[in-house]
Formats: structure tokens, C-alpha cells, sequence
């Protein structure tokens, strides 16, 4: 039966795909090495900055800073869940590998966006872009992430650096598709208003269409963390540290208790996170005239 499914796979020839990317990748790393070194001691120089500044302060003073940001934009609920996750994430001893991955997070989610906003505008405005970038966006999205760390390994070598490409990869695609979803659900009739007055195409852009659409665009910026977060452990194998390594080392080892601990961790940064992009959300001036349309 196995030499009847080989002989079968054998019906059509051989397209060696896989040597054809090796090629180019090869093509890349021969051209273009030191645009790469430069990439990734920019990415580096970047991490190491960030997570820096983050660790500057006291563990507990920082507990007090995210319970105080928590409280100031959802209430004093959320307040008491930043106090409670942030000091169980320093009492499980995780702090430091935490505030790595929180570098490594929102480094990856801001060049992200960065990405996404222009490519998502542009996709709204042109519709042979969108229908381009569809199955663009269903490749990188569908793609297993661990295929993403071949290419960034060849080219970065070992280190944070690679991780983050992948990660950066893997996020963007639901940051372009929401922000182009985002202005094409602009009531036309507002554009049409502000071309009416004299607006520019920018000013309409800035002032109506991108403020219009900020709710949803925030919710593709949230998504883009929580996929950022869930590169965590997988950027952990080619050298990104933080909680990611925790849990890999917890794997590699079999070890139960740092495996759940580190897990917790992960988890409770995550909803920290995803919480506070929600807030950041009903903060929006459409959020707000929303809410004072249904007081009245």
C-alpha cells in the first residue's frame, strides 16, 4: 500500500519550490548583508533600550505606575487587576523576562502599525490594491509562524532580532485589513460633506475618515498585540528571551510548575494588554459621541 501512495506521488513532476526560495534567500544574504546587520543592530539597540527603560524604575514602583494607568482609563477595577496581575507576575519571580517581553511586544506592534495604517488607507482607496493584497494577507496569516523564523534566521542570525521580524510578519495582517474595513464603513455622505466645505483629500483623510474609523482601527491594533504575544514562546526558540523562554525551557525540560507559572504570566499580560487597547478604544471621540447619543 505505501509503495502504491509513492508511486502515486510520483505521477506529477517535481517542482523544487523549496530550493528556489533557498536560492533567493542565499541572493539576499550575498547582496544585501550589511542592510540586514543594520537591521538587526538597529532592532537590537532598540530592544535593549526599551527594556532598559522599563526595568529603570523599581518592580513596585512600576506596579504602582500600571495599577494608577489601569485606573485612570477604565476604573478603579481595572486599577486593582493591574495591581494584582503586575504583582503576581514580580512575585512569581518573572518580572524582568516580562518586561522583555513587553519590549519585544510593543517594538514589533509599532512597526506593525507603521506598516499597516498606510497599506490599509491605500487598500481602502484603491480597490485593485485590496483585491492584490488579499491573498497577500491570507498567506502571511496562514503560514505557520515557525516557517517565518527560517528566512529571518539565515539573514539575522541568532537573537532577538529574528524573533521580532517574524513576529512583526505574523501581526500585521489584521492591522492593514481592519484599517482598510475601518474607512470603507465611512458614512460616504461625511466625506462627501467635508469635500462640500473644501477640505483637502488629507483633511478629509485626518479629520473625518481616519477619526471615523479609529474604533475599528483599534481593534486591529489589539489584535496585532495579542498576535505579537502569541509569537512570544516561538520567538523564544531563535533567541528573543523574555516569558517566551520560560516556557520553552518548561517544555524542553518537562517542568510542570515553571511551565503553568510562566503560562500565567503570559496570560496576564496579555489581557492587561488587551484590556488597555479597549479602553484606548472607548476613549475615541466616535466612542464618545456614540455614548452621548444614547444618554440623550
Amino acid at each position: 500500500m505505501t509503495e502504491l501512495f509513492v508511486a502515486q506521488d510520483q505521477i506529477l513532476p517535481r517542482i523544487p519550490i523549496g530550493e528556489a526560495f533557498e536560492k533567493f534567500v542565499d541572493w539576499l544574504y550575498d547582496h544585501f548583508l550589511p542592510f540586514f546587520e543594520f537591521l538587526s543592530s538597529l532592532g537590537t539597540s532598540l530592544y535593549d533600550l526599551l527594556t532598559s527603560a522599563l526595568l529603570f524604575l523599581p518592580a513596585l514602583v512600576m506596579v504602582a505606575l500600571l495599577t494608577l494607568l489601569g485606573w485612570w482609563l477604565r476604573g478603579w477595577k481595572f486599577g486593582l487587576y493591574g495591581l494584582i496581575s503586575s504583582g503576581l507576575i514580580v512575585s512569581m519571580g518573572f518580572w524582568v523576562h516580562a518586561m522583555q517581553t513587553l519590549a519585544l511586544v510593543l517594538i514589533a506592534t509599532a512597526i506593525a502599525v507603521t506598516l499597516s495604517l498606510p497599506v490599509g488607507v491605500l487598500a481602502a482607496h484603491h480597490d485593485g490594491l485590496s483585491r492584490l493584497l488579499r491573498p497577500v494577507l491570507d498567506f502571511m496569516q496562514t503560514l505557520p509562524p515557525f516557517v517565518y523564523l527560517v528566512p529571518a534566521l539565515a539573514l539575522f542570525g541568532i537573537g532577538v532580532f529574528p524573533g521580532m521580524v517574524a513576529t512583526v510578519i505574523f501581526a500585521t495582517p489584521p492591522g492593514v485589513r481592519l484599517t482598510e474595513l475601518g474607512i470603507r464603513q465611512v458614512d460616504p455622505q461625511m466625506v462627501e460633506a467635508g469635500e462640500a466645505f473644501g477640505a483637502t483629500r488629507w483633511q478629509i483623510l485626518s479629520k473625518i475618515q481616519l477619526q471615523l474609523a479609529m474604533p475599528t482601527i483599534l481593534a486591529g491594533i489589539n489584535q496585532v498585540i495579542m498576535l505579537a504575544l502569541s509569537m512570544v514562546v516561538i520567538a523564544a526558540l531563535v533567541g528573543a528571551g523574555g516569558l517566551g523562554e520560560d516556557v520553552y525551557s518548561s517544555i524542553t525540560q518537562t517542568d510542570i510548575a515553571l511551565g503553568g507559572a510562566s503560562g500565567l504570566a503570559v496570560v496576564l499580560l496579555a489581557i492587561y494588554l488587551d484590556r488597555l487597547t479597549q479602553a484606548l478604544g472607548d476613549r475615541s471621540a466616535v466612542k464618545k459621541a456614540e455614548r452621548l447619543a444614547g444618554a440623550s
